[in-house]
């Protein structure tokens, strides 16, 4: 059974993103499947910190673009759309080069709140960050 109320559409959604903080920090949406939305993004002078280090804002930015991305596909866009509420990151991981890969997967899809588990890993596959986003769903009126 899929997550999805509308199966989450990459290129559409990678337009969307266009001219704003993810389409900068090189966010791209990669791949969708039945209960998960995946994005990468590079590691280099756009994401780092002063130490040479992934910034937490930008992995934090990462969790949230993927996760809320993913929200919005598991409600009906003519009544309702999600916005986030918290999101909380654990940084376990210090990664300085190449590009990270963020997986958002639900944990609870209600009527008037999501939560959301994104999980980062660099590209050998080692979780960087785990990441918690809470999405309340508004009516469209």
């Amino acid at each position: 059974m899929s997550t999805w109320h509308t199966r989450p559409d990459l290129d559409a959604l990678n337009a969307l993103h266009r001219a704003t903080a993810v389409e900068r920090l090189g966010i791209v949406l990669v791949e969708v499947g039945d209960d998960f939305l995946r994005a990468t993004m590079p590691v280099d002078a756009r994401t780092l910190q002063p130490f040479g280090l992934l910034h937490g804002g930008a992995a934090a930015l990462l969790a949230e673009t993927v996760a809320s991305a993913a929200a919005n596909h598991c409600v009906d866009p003519a009544r309702a759309m999600c916005v986030g509420l918290e999101i909380n990151c654990n940084h376990l991981r210090g990664v300085r080069e190449g590009s990270v890969t963020a997986t958002a997967r639900p944990l609870h899809l209600g009527n008037r709140t999501q939560v959301w588990e994104i999980r980062i890993e660099d590209a050998t596959g080692r979780l960087v960050n785990v990441a918690r986003l809470t999405s309340t769903v508004v009516d469209r009126r």
